[in-house]
C-alpha cells in the first residue's frame, strides 16, 4: 500500500496535469536499480508530478514497478497507461533564511516629465533607484543623507 492516497477527484486532476508532460525517468532492461530510484526521487523533489517510461512488455511487471516506486519513494501512484507510469508527491517547501542586515534592493522607477507646451508628448524615463536613493518632485534622484546624531549622545552610548 503506497504512503500517499489520492481521492478519485484528485487523481483525475493529477492525470490532467500530467497529460502534457514528457517522461523524465526511463527504466530499461536492468529494472529498478538504486540509480533509477535516486533519479526518480530527485525528479519528484524538483517537479512533484512526473512520468516514467518503462521498456518492458510485461504488464504485471510494470504494475509491480509502480507499486514499488510508490512505496519506496512515499509517492502516490496516479496512472498506469501503456508503458507510462505517473507518480505524484508534494514538493517539499524550501527553507529561506531571512537576513536581518538586508537592505532594500534596486528598483526601476518611471519618471514622467510633461512638456511646458500643451500638445507635446511627455518624456518618459526609466531609472534604477538604489536603496539609499529617492526620487524628488522634479524627477531627479537624490541620495539619502546619513541621519545626524549629537556628538554628546555618541560619547554616552556604550
Amino acid at each position: 500500500m503506497p504512503a500517499l492516497q489520492l481521492t478519485p477527484a484528485q487523481r483525475k486532476e493529477k492525470r490532467a496535469e500530467a497529460h502534457h508532460l514528457d517522461p523524465v525517468v526511463l527504466i530499461g532492461a536492468e529494472g529498478l536499480t538504486p540509480a533509477v530510484l535516486k533519479e526518480t526521487d530527485a525528479a519528484l523533489k524538483a517537479h512533484g508530478l512526473i512520468k516514467i517510461r518503462v521498456f518492458s512488455d510485461d504488464r504485471a511487471e510494470r504494475e509491480a514497478l509502480l507499486e514499488r516506486l510508490a512505496d519506496e519513494l512515499e509517492a502516490a501512484p496516479v496512472q498506469h497507461i501503456g508503458k507510462l507510469l505517473v507518480l505524484w508527491r508534494p514538493i517539499p517547501a524550501k527553507e529561506k533564511a531571512e537576513r536581518e542586515d538586508r537592505k532594500p534592493g534596486p528598483r526601476v522607477v518611471k519618471i514622467i516629465k510633461y512638456s511646458k507646451r500643451g500638445g507635446q508628448r511627455p518624456e518618459v524615463k526609466k531609472v534604477t533607484v538604489l536603496g539609499n536613493q529617492r526620487v524628488t518632485k522634479g524627477g531627479s534622484i537624490k541620495r539619502a543623507k546619513p541621519r545626524m546624531t549629537s556628538a554628546k549622545k555618541k560619547l554616552l552610548s556604550p
